[in-house]
């Protein structure tokens, strides 16, 4: 192992399969935290405190004989395993603890991370210095170029740890099956960092009997029930089956941990949730006697709108923007959706809008989760490219999310929309629970108008939706510092992600 070229690959397989954990630590969280910038901000920070805490301890036991370090690199690496094998029953365990007592969802997510993932980063973190300092040792005369060439390997082994997970493991082992890959790489690296190390027998079969503990736990979560029904390149997704009885179907879909829609088996224009309601209602009624319209919807999810639409016989030629093509696969499987009934592009909905030429004359938004949105579809200059897309007289309707005690994401997308249209409209459903800290909004805008100011929808739950008026409206928007999104700034998970 002394070799610099064996020293070199170990590193760089250690550092690949330690980013591969990074990758799988933010889906791991999705089910229950979501997929944001928040997210995403404490995996890494989390990761890399614990390779800066394994490097300093590593660093340690750098300074020991080479023999003796490599087998504390072995025990580091059969830590390592077990720690990151243990992850999926860790964070089954802990999840709904931790969410229950930290209401903050933010605070909830770095809790949840640290719990998690900061000790299989620490013993990833431990081996780099070990090597590095046996590589300079046996080399002197190319001290240099030896301690470039691991620097190096741990860079390369990051760089193909984030592809291979990003664009191969996840997609085709789901993210339980990767860390079971990851735990065998790291089991293989401790038995041979023991062998290197020129242990006895006694170490050799001590620590083969000790790394199978990981490699148990590792097979048990690949039998473990996945939270997940389908694990796609961008969601976990989960049908939940809620029907009152056999013969009354009902199923919802939740994306990582939201619920994304719900969809009645016998009843295709049943809207059972305030945001379908008032997606369905406000368009139908924004389009109302026209002979045709073509609709644009950005957001597949159940496909309830466009599956409505077409069970009631709406004149409309719909075209569906739906990034993940499993999302779409699910419904038709799950939801009662005809795919042949709609076209759908799967792709994400403004390269659609900028690619194509087609005018529509109504364009829905439905992309907002509760502590996160696309930020490239909330800006003004997404909004200016939806208005050059709508045929005169044209409508663009966008659901928001907000706090109810704050208002701000609600204000900044009102003055935002109005930098581009005529008329921005906010619509509410007012049997909104007030028990719930967050509210869905449908924001309507055009060149006019609605001709009503309240719309009444039937169905299994009847519902109704109001308009703010005007006065309401601009005064939740003087009160607040309300800012105009744009695509060189537009914090909108700093405006979802904290409050009430």
């Amino acid at each position: 192992m002394h070799r610099l070229w064996v020293l070199v690959a170990i590193q760089a397989t250690v550092a690949a399969a330690s980013l591969v954990v990074e990758i799988v630590a933010g889906r791991m969280l999705a089910p229950y935290v979501g997929m944001s910038l928040y997210t995403w901000t404490s995996v890494i920070a989390v990761v890399l405190a614990g390779f800066s805490a394994g490097h300093w301890v590593g660093g340690r036991l750098a300074e020991w004989p080479a023999d003796r370090a490599l087998r504390a690199n072995g025990w580091a690496m059969v830590l390592a395993a077990l720690t990151t094998a243990g992850a999926v029953f860790l964070l089954r365990g802990v999840a709904g603890p931790v969410i229950t007592a930290l209401q903050d969802p933010v605070a909830a997510i770095v809790a949840l991370t640290m719990l998690v993932f900061f000790l299989p980063s620490f013993f990833a973190g431990i081996p780099a210095p070990i090597l590095s300092q046996i590589a300079v040792t046996r080399h002197p005369e190319h001290s240099g170029r030896a301690l470039g060439a691991m620097f190096a390997a741990g860079a390369w082994g990051a760089i193909i740890g984030t592809l291979a997970a990003g664009f191969l493991f996840i997609s085709w082992l789901g993210s339980v099956g990767t860390l079971t890959v990851v735990t065998v790489v790291y089991i293989a690296v401790a038995l041979y960092s023991f062998a290197a190390a020129r242990a006895t027998r006694r170490w050799v079969v001590e620590g083969a009997l000790v790394s199978l503990i990981p490699l148990v736990l590792a097979g048990a979560a690949l039998y473990r029930p996945d939270p997940c029904t389908r694990e796609s390149d961008y969601f976990c997704i989960r049908v939940v089956d809620i029907s009152p009885s056999p013969a009354e179907p009902v199923r919802l879909m939740v994306l990582d941990h939201l619920v994304h829609g719900i969809s009645d088996g016998l009843d295709p224009t049943a809207m059972l949730t305030p945001h379908g309601m008032m997606q369905d209602g406000l368009s139908r009624m924004r389009m109302a006697g026209r002979d045709h319209w073509d609709g644009f919807i950005i957001g597949g999810g159940t496909y309830t709108v466009p599956r409505a639409w077409v069970e009631m016989g709406e004149p409309v030629a719909v075209t569906v923007a739906e990034v993940d093509p499993v999302v779409t696969e699910v419904a038709a499987e799950s939801f009662w959706f005809d795919p042949d009934s709609v076209r759908v592009i799967h792709t994400d909905a403004r390269i659609v809008l900028a690619r194509e030429d087609t005018t529509y004359d109504l364009i829905l938004g439905d992309a907002f989760t509760d502590i996160a949105a696309p930020p490239h579809l909330i800006t003004r200059e997404f909004f200016e490219l939806a208005a050059s897309r709508l045929n005169p007289d044209g409508s663009f309707l966008m659901t928001i999310i907000d706090h109810i005690d704050r208002l701000d994401v609600l204000a900044s997308l009102t003055v935002t929309a109005r930098e581009v249209f005529d008329v921005v409209e906010i619509w509410a459903d007012p049997s909104h629970d007030m028990s719930q800290s967050r509210r869905v909004f449908l924001m309507v805008a055009g060149d006019t108008r609605s001709p009503v100011s309240q719309i009444r929808h039937d169905g299994p739950e009847p519902r109704q939706a109001v308009r703010v008026s005007a006065a309401s409206l601009q005064a939740i928007i003087d009160e607040r510092r309300a800012i105009v999104l744009t695509d060189d700034y537009a914090p909108i998970d700093r405006l979802l992600g904290t409050g009430g």
